[in-house]
């Protein structure tokens, strides 16, 4: 098979790869541009540090409701004879 001027093996058109990258090197791309123009970076970083915040408050709050509705119906000196008594059982 005879190889083609400025093809690679797979038949990647090297020229054309290197206009791409030059392109995109000084953001002249198709997409680079238009996606960067659109997005605001400090919106991004207000939105992000709510969520984080407004996930920790729910975090906490569950964790509030579970841990004292358990500990609540727990009798700690019930557990503790009932142990014992399984440890008897099983000499």
């Amino acid at each position: 098979m005879a190889k083609k001027p400025n093809k690679t093996a797979a038949g990647t058109n090297a020229q054309h790869v290197k206009q791409q990258n030059q392109q995109a090197a000084q953001g002249q791309s198709q997409y680079g541009t238009e996606f960067a123009s659109e997005t605001n970076a400090q919106e991004v970083k207000q939105q992000n540090q709510k969520s984080a915040q407004q996930a920790s408050q729910q975090a906490s709050q569950n964790q509030g409701q579970y841990g004292t509705e358990f500990a609540s119906e727990t009798d700690a000196q019930k557990v503790k004879k009932q142990n014992q008594k399984s440890q008897q059982n099983k000499k």
